[in-house]
């Protein structure tokens, strides 16, 4: 028997928790790399596309030992997109509609499948339109106000070999954030999912892809993320029993008040089971 959250003909939304310690969890361009920080509240930022990328990573991880057909990712770094969607025309020939290409691309492609995509670019008659991905996530903010820090560093070496005369050192920064437990939502759409021909064994790649994905994505400015936190709400039909806020509220994360939280044990989580409603049922994946 398929277990619930496995489930690609019902609907699920689930919280996540990511514990954020002496990192920089998802850095600005715009600001030079600081993390991202709501200006009025304080709060952290980590868009839904940071964590759609890991889960994209962690996905090809898997798949360059299995290779299995299907699970390729077509926001891939250095590939262009359009020569993306020239593969599908590749493959079904040069009469093809877009929406054969279309199709073909839900089935090659995972992010495809899962995200969706605007694959409105490219040569004239080699498009592939557009596809509603099922599986959406918000961003996520930390529960209380982050304090960004940035540290000047030095390195021995310059980057130039006609600087090696007059310098010993260069400058830099790195910034990162203390502290900080963020909070998440997702949502999947099972008649989304139907369209782009999401399977069970794609809702395990996802879970286990997201499960996993801090642990491969180390870095010196994201030592330590960790997911804290994974509760999926599923129904009982495509559709829902209730309101998705209605069950994202009974995950409750509460600071520490006037205190500076520097740990996970800082933190009161409550998953209300007892008030779930009728045809809904409740996976704790992590925490």
């Amino acid at each position: 028997m398929t277990s619930p959250h496995l489930d690609p003909a019902r609907k699920h939304d689930f919280v996540f928790l990511i514990e954020v310690r002496d990192s920089n969890p998802n850095g600005d361009p715009d600001s030079g790399g600081m993390p991202r920080i709501d200006p009025v509240s304080g709060q952290g930022l980590i868009t839904d596309v940071a964590i759609k990328r890991k889960i994209r990573n962690m996905v090809a991880l898997f798949n360059e030992e299995r290779r299995r057909p299907g699970y390729d990712i077509y926001v891939e770094a250095g590939v262009a997109l359009n020569a993306q969607h020239e593969r599908a025309y590749a493959e079904l020939g040069e009469d093809a509609s877009e929406a054969d290409a279309r199709q073909w691309m839900c089935r090659a492609f995972y992010d495809v499948r899962m995200f969706g995509a605007v694959m409105t670019t490219g040569k004239k008659g080699k498009q592939a339109g557009r596809v509603q991905g099922p599986m959406q996530l918000t961003f996520s903010r930390s529960i209380d106000p982050i304090t960004p820090l940035e540290f000047g560093i030095t390195r021995v070496t310059p980057t130039k070999q006609e600087d090696l005369k007059e310098k010993t050192t260069e400058m830099g920064s790195k910034h990162l954030v203390p502290y900080g437990l963020y909070r998440g939502e997702g949502h999947f759409s099972a008649p989304l999912a139907a369209r782009t021909g999401v399977s069970s064994a794609d809702l395990e790649e996802f879970w286990r892809a997201f499960t996993l994905m801090f642990d491969h994505d180390r870095a010196s400015a994201r030592g330590e993320m960790n997911l804290r936190g994974l509760y999926v709400f599923t129904h009982d039909d495509q559709y829902g029993r209730a309101p998705a806020r209605t069950l994202l509220d009974l995950v409750q994360v509460k600071g520490p008040g006037d205190a500076t939280a520097r740990s996970i044990e800082d933190y009161t989580i409550e998953v209300n089971d007892n008030a779930l409603p009728n045809g809904v049922t409740l996976t704790r994946l992590i925490g």
